[in-house]
């Protein structure tokens, strides 16, 4: 259990934070090029050198995305970004592309790689390729069933590292090598641009009827034939590790950072109490599975590891039970100053969100920081609050009250 990491997502430098605060081992991110999650905040030089320090000083690790397929006039650039990385300190770089790997392995040959799970591998033999090649990690695709993967592993050296999914959204397609979107709308996603068109809302059209829209009816809020659920794996974390996965990853770096900590809140809470005793785990669970509820999310699944999804597709757009209401910059003696995300009232009961855990309280006044007014309630995302918070905070904490609109974000 000692051994086992929780890797969680980092589209810019606001959700690495959270990781780090709310539990993460290790998170994952990208520079401006070369990752998957072009329209993700992504990480500047600069940011990457801040993000390396940040993440070292806890003892944490930072692996760069670097899973695109690249083009032959691209393999310059590419190697020597993972050379200029390297030097700044990142602890690995994820890639999917067989000519990249050995591209980088030759050029930047202390730098350890990680098989993305855009490789699709499924097999021991394809496994033991990348690692006397030289990899030290595969992210297993994502089709791989629990018992297929315990059976990988137990063909596989000790020191070759698996990683898999375990929450967020899935790919409709094949370990994530779609061209969907490509051929719709000229956006690859292998080349980190996907528009998502699997998540749009389809109908059949006739030829010699055009403008009649027919109807496939999948339920009330409308027809997503293509749409993956998303996964979810917090009951079955016992399986997962007895069958030999290492580290845990959670998708998701097109979220926001209130999305990340929830997740990774979660998860973390389970594994700590799993170290403790199966019993403490299983007592806990009802609790995180409702945690993961606040935060915008699709219908839940299993994905493959039980057999087939079930559903395979279908689902439609996001909810969630709670939302995101501010975030606390700070706290002295009972009072918060909190950035605004989405209004609240005088008399609301939220919950103080922190690496603890939830905690209710009802509020009690609101103050305008920056002229001093006393209100009932406030709208204006960005702006900055004081309220009377009686349990103990620290900035990068969350609030999260009622949603209104009972739909996700």
């Amino acid at each position: 259990m000692n051994k086992i990491e929780l890797l969680a997502p980092a589209g810019g430098m606001a959700q690495l934070k959270a990781a780090l605060r709310f539990g993460a081992d290790a998170v994952y991110g990208a520079l401006p090029q070369f990752g998957l999650r072009a329209y993700a905040g992504n990480f500047s030089w600069e940011q990457l050198e801040e993000a390396l320090a940040l993440v070292h000083s806890q003892g944490k690790k930072f692996y760069l995305t670097m899973n695109i397929l690249p083009f032959q006039d691209e393999m310059d650039a590419f190697s020597a970004a993972a050379k200029r990385a390297w030097a700044l300190g990142v602890d690995a770089a994820l890639v999917s592309d067989l000519g990249a790997f050995l591209r980088v392995r030759r050029d930047v040959p202390g730098l350890p790689l990680h098989i993305s799970t855009q490789a699709n591998t499924l097999n021991a033999e394809a496994a033991r390729f990348y690692h006397e090649m030289g990899a030290e990690r595969i992210v297993l695709a994502r089709e791989l069933s629990m018992n297929r993967i315990r059976d990988l592993r137990a063909h596989l050296p000790q020191e070759l590292e698996l990683e898999a999914f375990v929450h967020g959204a899935m790919c409709m397609s094949y370990s994530g090598r779609c061209m969907l979107s490509d051929h719709l709308t000229g956006r690859g996603g292998n080349r980190g641009a996907c528009a998502q068109p699997c998540r749009w809302e389809y109908a059949l059209v006739e030829k010699k009827r055009p403008g009649e829209y027919i109807p496939v009816d999948e339920d009330g809020r409308g027809t997503y034939l293509l749409s993956a659920y998303d996964l979810n794996m917090l009951s079955h974390l016992p399986e997962l590790i007895s069958a030999g996965i290492q580290s845990l990853k959670i998708e998701g770096r097109m979220k926001t950072e209130y999305y990340v900590a929830t997740v990774v809140g979660a998860y973390r809470h389970a594994l700590d109490a799993l170290k403790d005793s199966e019993e403490s785990y299983q007592q806990i669970l009802p609790r995180l599975e409702q945690d993961l509820l606040k935060a915008s999310h699709r219908a839940f699944n299993t994905g493959f590891y039980y057999g087939d999804p079930a559903p395979a597709a279908g689902a439609a757009g996001f909810t969630q039970n709670m939302e995101y209401v501010g975030r606390i910059m700070d706290w002295q003696d009972g009072r918060a100053t909190v950035l605004l995300k989405n209004r609240f009232y005088v008399g609301d009961t939220l919950e103080l969100f922190c690496p603890r855990g939830s905690i209710p309280f009802r509020v009690e006044g609101i103050t305008i920081k920056e002229t001093g007014e006393q209100v009932d309630t406030v709208s204006i995302a960005g702006q900055q609050v004081i309220i009377p918070l009686p349990h103990q905070a620290a900035e990068g904490d969350f609030l999260r009250g009622p949603n209104r609109n009972h739909q996700g974000a």
